[in-house]
């Protein structure tokens, strides 16, 4: 999971970059569906991750609780609209209030970077792992056209992850834990 997300948002942001070579993109073209496909793809798989995360947190449970949740609200709301996107009858029937369109991306990126800092404070992961998660996504924010290179950005956050011993925690002195 922690490779095949930020992979499948990789897929999305060069198909959508092709697509885009022509000056327009076509909704009813094989890149526009194959690449929300692999986005939703994706975003199905970071609310495992989430929920994977808050599972292997031991301290700050509530906290990680709480954040899984928002993450996971948060990737609901982009599949709604990503649904929305392969579907013009599913758009108009149930559109996405414009304030969850908004508010849904920031609670995701805001769940999964407590999620992993979380994991930081556990010596499960790098520092940098957060930093890089959430600057992938502000790149996106920024730029549609910089999903390719935020997808790897937020690979790197993520390959700490998919690493073997990354769900046991490394010795830390009790005077650096959370309580």
């Amino acid at each position: 999971m922690a490779f095949a997300a930020p992979l499948l948002l990789l897929a999305y942001g060069v198909l959508r970059w092709m697509d885009g070579l022509d000056g327009h993109r076509d909704k009813d073209g094989a890149a526009w569906i194959v690449g929300h496909l692999a986005f939703f793809g994706s975003m199905v798989l970071f609310a495992m991750i989430a929920v994977t995360l808050a599972r292997r947190t031991r301290m700050g449970r509530r906290l990680a609780a709480v954040a899984a949740a928002v993450s996971v609200f948060g990737v609901a709301c982009f599949l709604w609209v990503i649904t929305g996107d392969l579907s013009a009858e599913f758009r108009e029937r149930w559109p996405l209030p414009d304030a969850l369109q908004i508010v849904g991306p920031l609670l995701f990126v805001l769940g999964m970077s407590v999620l992993l800092s979380l994991q930081v404070a556990a010596g499960r992961v790098p520092v940098w792992s957060p930093v890089l998660f959430f600057v992938g996504y502000l790149a996106i924010s920024v730029n549609l056209d910089l999903l390719p290179l935020a997808a790897l950005v937020i690979l790197a956050a993520t390959v700490p992850l998919g690493r073997p011993g990354s769900g046991s925690p490394r010795a830390i002195p009790a005077v650096s834990r959370l309580h």
